[in-house]
């Protein structure tokens, strides 16, 4: 029976387990009846209770989990989001391969891209995602295997076309969901073949579980499976059960901090010591009649371009009282980053101009304070 994502978040990757609490299975290994059965084990496809790096079953529970939320037929953990973004990546490409990826991408998985892949003879051409038709426009028949876009983007959320993404034929297209979490978008709804999170973020929520995650058709992901168990970027059952655990209270965290991220990118907006504000439900937002059009909540980030550079931003962190500084997001408590100098800090300073990444560009990860709270803290630290 067709249900809300609220209830889904629930209900999803239970099973048919009695627990209403997600066991926890911290073994590695698990011993075979006869020499049969252990080749059984080791030839057959994902495993789960052969060697936990094939598979484990509390991260198998946190997989089903995740491709109910996101409307898949399977998903596949990983030990970080750029182990979802590395493994995935090495599964599907080789050298002479071509990879279109947008120019705003997470400032680690550019680096990657244009750094080991670079090595590797995997191409990658960058194109900008707010032109229509320019993800098409690059692709190679025959050469791209991928195209990889991020939406909203980090850190300055910016939106993609997912309609459009999910409309190219060839290569396999890779949609980086992080910001959203399945409760904001689901983009495999629009087409696109697999779906990819830093389940470390808003999916975890409580900065306690370090996963990645992707999600799409059962046969794709078993390809990337077979290539994941040689790279080694296994998901820990521990970070699988807590994540499990940030899945239940999902639905009720992301409504609580979408709304206080867009109270608090109102009020920056309207302070004089602000230069820029983004959040994709902003009305000023260059793309919020297309975020409107596919997301169903705005996101827990919201950046801000500071008139003074990186000094005002230096003296501004320091008088905040609940903010903490760190450069995480999706957690329970509120952050601020400078992305300069820490996420996005690998890239050189034309690579950080090209993406809109200011020595003034504050990044905020909305936490569940009180909103008013929150925002009095943050204009205060603006103020003094």
């Amino acid at each position: 029976m067709p249900q809300n994502p609220d209830t889904t978040a629930i209900t999803a990757g239970r099973g048919d387990q009695s627990s209403l609490s997600p066991a926890l299975w911290p073994s590695t290994v698990w011993e075979a009846e006869s020499l049969d059965d252990a080749t059984k084990r080791a030839t057959g496809l994902r495993s789960s209770e052969f060697y936990s790096r094939f598979a484990n079953p509390t991260v198998t529970q946190f997989e089903q989990a995740i491709a109910e939320l996101e409307g898949a037929e399977d998903a596949l953990a990983f030990g970080s989001g750029m182990g979802a973004v590395a493994s995935l990546v090495l599964a599907l490409c080789g050298q002479g391969s071509h990879i279109v990826a947008q120019n705003n991408i997470y400032g680690a998985t550019l680096s990657f891209l244009l750094g080991p892949c670079a090595r590797f003879g995997i191409e990658t051409t960058l194109v900008d995602p707010t032109i229509p038709g320019a993800f098409a426009a690059a692709v190679i028949p025959g050469r791209t295997m991928l195209v990889i876009a991020e939406t909203p983007s980090n850190p300055r959320l910016a939106i993609t076309n997912l309609a459009e993404l999910g409309a190219i034929k060839g290569p396999f297209t890779v949609v980086d969901s992080t910001l959203a979490t399945p409760m904001g978008q689901r983009p495999l709804d629009f087409g696109i073949d697999i779906v990819l999170h830093s389940a470390t973020k808003g999916i975890g929520g409580h900065n306690d579980a370090l996963l990645g995650v992707i999600a799409g058709e059962q046969d794709l992901l078993n390809d990337v499976w077979s290539y994941s168990v040689m790279h080694g970027a296994c998901a820990s059952p521990y970070d699988a059960h807590n994540a499990l655990r940030g899945i239940r209270t999902l639905a009720v965290r992301t409504e609580r901090q979408n709304k206080t991220a867009l109270t608090l990118a109102r009020a920056l907006e309207s302070h004089p010591s602000v230069k820029a504000v983004f959040h994709p439900f902003l009305e000023s937002h260059p793309q919020h009649d297309l975020a409107r059009s596919q997301m169903r909540y705005g996101g827990t980030l919201v950046a801000a371009e500071l008139h003074g550079g990186f000094n005002e931003c230096n003296e501004f962190v320091k008088k905040l009282q609940l903010a903490h500084i760190a450069t995480s997001f999706g957690g329970t408590e509120t952050l601020v980053c400078h992305p300069a100098t820490s996420t996005h800090a690998g890239l050189s300073t034309d690579a950080l101009n090209a993406v809109g990444v200011t020595p003034g560009l504050l990044r905020f990860s909305v936490g569940l304070e009180d909103a008013g709270d929150l925002v009095n803290d943050v204009t205060n630290a603006l103020q003094n």
